[in-house]
């Protein structure tokens, strides 16, 4: 069993997938949708959920610096209750503040252009939400 790692944007939503020790994440895909039309990829991901067995996906919760609930987690929050239903499986929300930038970063030192950055960002920011998830839950 695994966890996915989700990070959602207003078209995107970058995937992670964790390895079956849940110790390491990994960057799997981004899905693409028209404006917050989440229904559209709901089919998608119930697919990954089944084709990789995951018992539970760590979605960011984009927080203002200032620790409030600003409108874009408040448009996770309801995307959390969607999953939740849609998939039967728990969802559970992870801070996200300042992956992107963290993302955008890891990429600037790879070297990467801005095309390819564009590409995987999503996914990376991803990764960063579900490995730091699995970082906290080790050292439980």
């Amino acid at each position: 069993m695994r966890y996915l790692g989700f990070d959602l944007g207003t078209r995107t939503l970058g995937i992670s997938i964790s390895d079956e020790t849940k110790t390491i994440a990994t960057g799997l895909t981004t899905l693409r949708f028209e404006d917050s039309c989440y229904e559209s990829i709901l089919e998608e991901i119930k697919n990954i959920v089944n084709d990789y067995k995951v018992e539970k996906i760590v979605l960011g919760l984009p927080k203002n610096m200032n620790n409030t609930i600003g409108e874009r987690a408040e448009t996770t929050l309801k995307f959390k209750e969607t999953l939740e239903d849609y998939l039967n499986i728990p969802v559970v929300m992870q801070d996200e503040r300042l992956t992107t930038v963290a993302a955008h970063n890891y990429l600037l030192e790879a070297n990467l252009s801005r095309k390819k950055r564009k590409k995987v960002v999503d996914k990376m920011a991803a990764n960063i939400i579900l490995q730091t998830y699995l970082d906290i839950e080790k050292g439980k």
